[in-house]
């Protein structure tokens, strides 16, 4: 077994692996960048040396940086965790050339599956099935028109080099291809270096299972079962269960069968995925191999009883693998939540910002909580952008996912917005319940999903206006007439008007003191409230005889609120200007997200149409297009090509009228 091994990755992933390790007795080595210097893994870990700057390329994605390290520190091996240099074949072949062992695959089975298009026709060789489409390593944009013809619609583009989403268009028609094209192209090579697509028949309700396979150097292969990843958003798993409901004995020994094929047939090595989507006939074909670990390994972990961090390990280390396969079985079920700084009700756009206030669920047995930040910690826009992974067991699915609920509903997060009370709503879906799952999901229930309650938010602003008046910062009261801060005035009951923001539109909330506490006015209601201030972050509210615990954080500019798994952000305008949204202002088109400005297909002068794109930002490997709402003549263009932005930063200008 290794003594020191040196992990090439951040966030949970590093924190994890580093558990595992000490558990072994071996000491664990973090890198980290310029932005990751406080980070949780840096403290996680018995080491840890500077990289690089913030940015990935100039850090975790420097293999020869990282290679110095480890011989620097002594290490024997190197971890990858997942994404960054995980897949990278020319880092594994470059760890073997300095005596360091990667943990992970060999590069050649990197190589086999690190291009979509090989992969599928390596599987084709296999008898794995293959959903229809080209794979060829012609790309110009003639053959790959008339290709996309041959295919049919709808059809998805996607990343020959790369997963998560990333490189990856859906194309409902001929007339979208070639835009759609263009952008796949652009995001797969900032993502991976690499601009080559493929093109497949896009599946309208197939799940996303994935089989967890393992091999070693000493040809034996077990699988450890199946996880349904279907859940998902921008084509990245939201929600990850094991096993996959509905399975029965015979589907799942074929599609065992057909991912342990996968693997013989690169003599894989350590832990991998292989990846189906599976129809509604029953009909299942493969999709891709991930040849590291994954995200939502926890989950098959919590039903297997294993720890696939510690086989990883041992594989590498040249010991064989830990079981065979009958010794394996499933017991229980299991679901995992990833908790992402993004905005749900945005088109999930990501968020950043600094995490002010974070009180965690509490965890206990059959429970696991996997954090990458911690309170005080900022979530930047050089990352993905996930803080954490809410894991939970049960006996069975439905208690798991009960379970799930009741812990995101105590999770709160306040400082960049989440997707905690969106995940809250995915796992009390009656069709989640009642496992009516595909990829298409949360599409099809949108409608409930973002649905909004008009008594929750009054309530909302009725719970940030009393962050704001002073009188309920009292902790307690006192016999000192001087000190009281209460609502005794001489003549006059006292009363606070508050004036907040959310989404573009103004509101005020009033308090005025009664007998029997408070009377607040909000959105045209009348009701009696009383509030006790539990700490600095914690208000209990009780209005009309209803009581509500809340997580609220005042800030100069904003309130933030967490109320069950809910969450809200105000705005505290500044009274000496009337302002309303940064978004209603149509002829400044503003900046959504945090980022770097990609692509300017506009200049000074073009005409647009309402809905043409003026500027691409990217995100935490993410892309959006800022598009135009109203029509009008394009008259400064605020930033370049390159140059970072912030949430809100206006930029360009239109020249709204006759064009």
């Amino acid at each position: 077994m290794f003594d020191k091994i040196l992990i090439a990755n951040r966030g949970e992933i590093a924190a994890r692996v580093a558990r595992s390790a000490r558990r072994l007795g071996i000491v664990s080595v973090a890198v980290y960048s310029e932005a990751d210097r406080g980070a949780l893994h840096v403290e996680a870990c018995d080491e840890a040396y500077a990289i690089g700057g913030a940015t990935a390329a100039e850090s975790y994605l420097d293999a020869e940086r990282i290679l110095d390290v480890a011989r620097q520190c002594g290490a024997q091996a190197i971890h990858p965790g997942y994404g960054f240099l995980s897949e990278n074949a020319g880092f594994a072949r470059a760890c073997a050339a300095a005596g360091i062992v990667f943990i992970g695959p060999p590069a050649s089975a990197i190589e086999a599956m690190g291009s979509k298009s090989e992969a599928k026709a390596l599987m084709a060789k296999a008898g794995v099935p293959l959903v229809p489409g080209y794979h060829g390593s012609e790309q110009g944009d003639e053959l790959l028109t008339t290709e996309s013809k041959k295919v049919g619609y709808p059809q998805l583009i996607k990343a020959s080099a790369g997963g998560g989403g990333k490189g990856m268009r859906l194309v409902e028609s001929e007339t979208e291809f070639a835009a759609a094209l263009a952008a796949a192209r652009r995001e797969a090579s900032a993502g991976f270096g690499d601009d080559r697509v493929l093109l497949e028949r896009y599946l309208r309700r197939p799940r996303h299972v994935e089989l967890q396979v393992f091999g070693d150097t000493h040809g034996n292969y077990v699988h450890l079962f199946e996880r349904d990843c279907s859940i998902q958003r921008r084509h990245q798993k939201v929600i990850e269960e094991a096993p996959a409901p509905g399975m029965t004995d015979e589907l799942r020994a074929r599609m065992a069968q057909a991912a342990l094929d996968c693997a013989a047939a690169i003599d894989y090595v350590g832990a991998g995925t292989v990846e189906f989507l599976l129809d509604e006939d029953g009909s299942f074909y493969f999709m891709e191999m991930n040849t590291r670990l994954q995200v939502e390994h926890p989950v098959t972990e919590m039903i297997t009883g294993l720890d696939l961090v510690e086989w990883q390990l041992r594989v590498a280390a040249g010991d064989r693998l830990p079981l065979v396969q009958q010794d394996i079985g499933i017991q229980g079920h299991s679901v995992e939540a990833r908790i992402y700084a993004e905005m749900p009700e945005r088109d999930f756009l990501p968020a950043s910002g600094r995490i002010e206030y974070q009180q965690l669920p509490p965890i206990g047995p059959g429970a696991r909580l996997e954090l990458g930040a911690r309170q005080g910690d900022s979530i930047g826009i050089y990352y993905d952008p996930m803080i954490a992974k809410l894991i939970v067991h049960a006996p069975d699915r439905e208690q798991a996912l009960a379970r799930l609920a009741q812990l995101l509903r105590e999770y709160h997060l306040l400082g960049p917005a989440t997707n905690i009370g969106f995940l809250e709503r995915l796992a009390t879906h009656p069709a989640l319940i009642a496992a009516d799952l595909d990829t298409g999901f949360i599409e099809r229930h949108r409608d409930e999903l973002f649905a909004g309650d008009p008594a929750e938010q009054t309530r909302a602003l009725v719970f940030a206006g009393a962050a704001c008046v002073p009188v309920f910062d009292v902790a307690e009261q006192t016999d000192d007439i001087w000190s009281d801060r209460g609502g005794w005035r001489m003549n006059l009951p006292a009363l606070f008007r508050v004036r907040l923001v959310h989404d573009g539109e103004a509101h005020e909330v009033e308090f005025e003191h009664a007998d029997d506490g408070w009377r607040c006015r909000c959105r045209g209601e009348l009701m009696h409230v009383n509030v006790e201030r539990r700490d600095r972050h914690r208000l209990r509210v009780e209005i009309d005889d209803e009581i509500f615990e809340v997580a609220a954080v005042r800030m100069a500019e904003r309130v933030l609120l967490a109320q069950q798994a809910r969450t809200w952000s105000f705005d505290l305008p500044d009274p000496a200007q009337a302002r309303g949204s940064d978004e209603a202002d149509a002829d400044h088109p503003r900046a959504p997200m945090s980022g770097a400005v990609v692509a300017l297909p506009v200049a000074v002068g073009d005409t647009v149409a309402a809905g043409d794109t003026l500027v691409v930002i990217e995100a935490m490997k993410m892309e959006h297009a800022v598009t135009a709402r109203v029509a009008g003549r394009v008259g400064e263009i605020l930033f370049a090509v390159g140059d970072q932005v912030d949430e809100g930063d206006a930029l360009v200008t239109l020249e709204v009228g006759d064009t």
